[in-house]
């Protein structure tokens, strides 16, 4: 990094460029136009007295008039059925607990004697990613007479099951459906591989793939993105590049998906200099770059220490002729980028500049900020970058209360950084590793090492066993309270935890022993 480093970096551009418009929003639907029943439209209302406009989804669903003429008769002139739009439904659904009588309220919609009505429901539901009211209603569902098993629902439940990481559902979902007389289809053997995908188990969706090849069907291009992306994401970058050779060979042309995975897999696997060379290969062969592409080269130059490279980037990215705008992810990478270099103040330059362009920053966006004055131990800038990330109407998390807790003990102050670590309890949220070597670190530097030898203790009752850095933090504690004999207890403790010490572990112990010896001596020479 050292050569890379001293290189100077280019100046941001002072440029401010509109906002990116990816989102392509449809037309309100008028009253002339005729919707669909099955298609999502947007209803507009306007509160006069309020002067607000609402915008809502509506999805309108087979009703009354539409069900077979057996079930007409059951509902016709109940006050008890009430004829709901799906959407409807939903909204109803969702206003109550999973636990609750949901089923009092499917049971009164008119519209669940349309079978077709069902993937409807289904549909709309999990789009709102909640898995509890998806799962009960689904159970329902099953219960009706006219319900029908088909692959697009369980499609749709075992990509939520997906998103929440219920592997093993999700694949009771696949058996299910089989039971059912329903034959999986590509789009289940896809959702399927992306689940496990997610979960890291890379073996499971190649075993996967191979049932699919068993059963005649072949694979699609997204079924080796999936493919190529679980590897990736398990940091085997070399079975996801001989996927996509597989592919190629298979007739499957890769897309910009597909060199997107790729160069995120090869970033996993930390073969960055792969990754740019990759990137220059997709330049050579005219592949056009979009902003996902270009925020992993930008992430491996930075792990690179080509600092100047990145922001170069950046900056022509942000240049108003540039196709690829760019986005949270993007600044995120460069505030991440100068404190690595140690440019704090051009870190809240470019958080402002990604507030001046109308992004909204995450979570990621804060917590990089936080990171970056915690390194350098600035505890008053630190707690209000904390504030705003309240203000904002997001939750710190672990990451945003460890770093808070890292800038006081940088600056000196351990006992704020125990205050910031109870809140961190108060608030839900479990520390971790990382969170405890940090208030360890701050009683250590501060020279009180009972306190540090306290959080250590408490750290392992708390199920979260020691590391070398935590024993590299208490050595050098040791020496700079002058306890040889600790100093000896911690080797001990080291070994007995099984912790195989490193440089900068045996590197601390000598330190300490050196800095013992020497305040003995110069007590020696100062004593009367």
């Amino acid at each position: 990094m050292s050569g890379s480093a001293a290189q100077p970096i280019p100046p941001l551009t002072s440029t401010v460029s509109n906002p990116p418009n990816n989102h392509h929003h449809p037309k309100l639907q008028t009253a002339s136009q005729e919707p669909s029943w099955d298609k999502r439209r947007l209803v507009g209302t306007v509160d006069y007295d309020g002067g607000k406009r609402r915008v809502a989804v509506e999805v309108p669903g087979l009703g009354r008039d539409r069900i077979p003429a057996r079930y007409r008769v059951r509902v016709d002139g109940s006050r008890w059925q009430v004829d709901w739009k799906v959407s409807e439904v939903v909204n109803k659904v969702l206003e109550l607990r999973h636990w609750e009588d949901i089923e009092g309220v499917l049971n009164r919609w008119v519209g669940r004697f349309a079978r077709k009505n069902f993937l409807l429901l289904i549909r709309e539901i999990a789009n709102t990613g909640s898995l509890e009211h998806s799962v009960q209603v689904f159970r329902w569902m099953k219960n009706q007479k006219n319900y029908c098993a088909r692959n697009d629902i369980y499609n749709t439940l075992i990509r939520l099951h997906a998103r929440h990481n219920r592997t093993d559902q999700a694949r009771g979902l696949f058996f299910e459906m089989q039971e059912w007389r329903c034959k999986p289809d590509a789009e289940t053997y896809n959702a399927l591989i992306n689940t496990h995908g997610r979960a890291g188990q890379w073996r499971w969706a190649m075993n996967i793939m191979e049932d699919m090849l068993q059963a005649a069907i072949p694979p699609s291009r997204t079924t080796y993105n999936n493919l190529i992306s679980a590897c990736g994401s398990s940091g085997n970058w070399k079975e996801a590049l001989k996927i996509c050779k597989k592919m190629t060979e298979n007739g499957v042309g890769p897309d910009l998906v597909t060199h997107n995975i790729v160069l995120s897999a090869l970033k996993s696997g930390n073969q960055y200099s792969k990754a740019l060379a990759y990137f220059e290969l997709m330049k050579e062969t005219k592949i056009c770059p979009d902003t996902i592409t270009l925020n992993i080269v930008i992430q491996c130059l930075v792990k690179l220490g080509q600092f100047g490279k990145a922001v170069s980037l950046f900056n022509s990215m942000r240049d108003k002729r540039s196709e690829c705008r760019p986005d949270v992810v993007t600044f995120t990478s460069i505030i991440h980028a100068y404190s690595v270099c140690g440019q704090i103040d051009n870190c809240k330059a470019v958080f402002d500049m990604m507030l001046a362009e109308g992004l909204k920053p995450n979570i990621v966006s804060y917590n990089a900020l936080l990171g970056a004055y915690a390194s350098h131990g600035m505890h008053v800038k630190a707690l209000a970058s904390f504030n705003l990330l309240k203000r904002s109407g997001l939750r710190p998390d672990v990451v945003s209360y460890t770093s808070l807790l890292n800038a006081y003990g940088r600056s000196g102050h351990p006992e704020k950084a125990r205050e910031v670590f109870d809140l961190m309890k108060r608030n839900s949220w479990k520390p971790n590793k990382v969170s405890y070597n940090a208030l360890i670190d701050a009683y250590g530097s501060a020279g009180m090492l009972t306190e540090a030898v306290e959080v250590l203790h408490e750290m392992e009752k708390d199920g979260i066993q020691s590391d070398i850095v935590s024993i590299s933090t208490l050595l050098t504690a040791c020496g700079r309270c002058g306890q040889i004999v600790k100093i000896d207890s911690l080797l001990s403790a080291a070994k007995s935890r099984g912790i195989e010490l490193n440089t900068v572990a045996y590197n601390s112990a000598i330190g300490s022993y050196i800095g013992v010896v020497v305040l003995v001596r110069w007590g020696n020479m100062t004593s009367p």
